[in-house]
């Protein structure tokens, strides 16, 4: 069983993070899923949090300077094969912001018991518009060319999850499905992965987390971290999905 969720994405301010981080490490730490995947792990600190609660599991990662290279972290508690970071492409953009934040995200692609699993984290897009006049919309599709390309040269089964952060059903998901061939654990029917809650008034969420996987058939996925906790609130901004997963009777790519 793989698993995966935004882990961070809540207010700095009161957000209660050593706690919250806590409480996902538990959860994770009692499931049944073998490998997690999860992204904003920010820092060394976010990272030993997780890690402490999660004594099952060993983490696989790209150190940089502050943390986890893009924030994306894969534990495992199968035996870790081997583990390469690919940094995404932040196009030229007139918003330097937006070439910095783009800068920072990628990749993280971790071998284990013979399949090939890509942790992502896609640039978030704060307008909440994806039409292919958004200023996201070149950095969307840069990102997903490259991804697209990590994917290429990766032998099934394989499994890609993780933040993309533009809707499942938009056409620049549907042509990077189309271009990988890679099939969505929940058909197609992802409920929204994102709280409502957090949302501006009038937005409406949706499915920008996905589990994507080649040579794999689906058992069964559901979304987790739905409610809320008594004294915490939700433990992130987003909802963590999970799915069971076999081999299928598939040729190599």
């Amino acid at each position: 069983m793989v698993a995966t969720l935004n882990t961070r994405g809540m207010p700095v301010k009161g957000s209660n993070l050593t706690v919250r981080y806590a409480e996902i490490a538990r959860a994770f730490e009692a499931s049944p899923a073998q490998v997690v995947n999860v992204q904003e792990v920010l820092t060394y600190y976010h990272l030993r949090r997780l890690a402490m609660g999660m004594p099952s599991f060993r983490a696989a990662y790209r150190p940089s300077l502050a943390g986890p290279a893009g924030g994306v972290v894969t534990f495992s508690r199968l035996p870790l094969e081997s583990t390469r970071y690919q940094r995404l492409p932040a196009p030229r953009s007139a918003e330097r912001s937006l070439r910095w934040r783009g800068f920072l995200k990628g990749a993280l692609v971790t071998r284990v018991a013979g399949v090939s699993i890509v942790n992502v984290h896609l640039l978030a897009n704060t307008d909440g518009t994806w039409s292919a006049s958004n200023r996201f919309h070149p950095i969307h599709r840069a990102q997903l060319t490259a991804l697209a390309q990590v994917v290429a040269e990766l032998s099934s089964p394989c499994i890609v999850t993780g933040d993309f952060n533009i809707p499942l059903q938009k056409p620049l998901v549907q042509e990077f499905l189309s271009t990988t061939k890679l099939t969505d654990a929940f058909g197609g029917e992802c409920a929204p992965t994102f709280q409502q809650a957090y949302l501006p008034a009038g937005m409406r969420s949706q499915c920008i987390d996905f589990i994507l996987t080649a040579g794999l058939t689906t058992e069964s996925a559901e979304v987790v971290f739905e409610e809320e906790s008594p004294t915490l609130g939700y433990l992130s901004d987003h909802l963590g999905l999970q799915a069971r997963l076999s081999r299928s009777a598939s040729k190599d790519r």
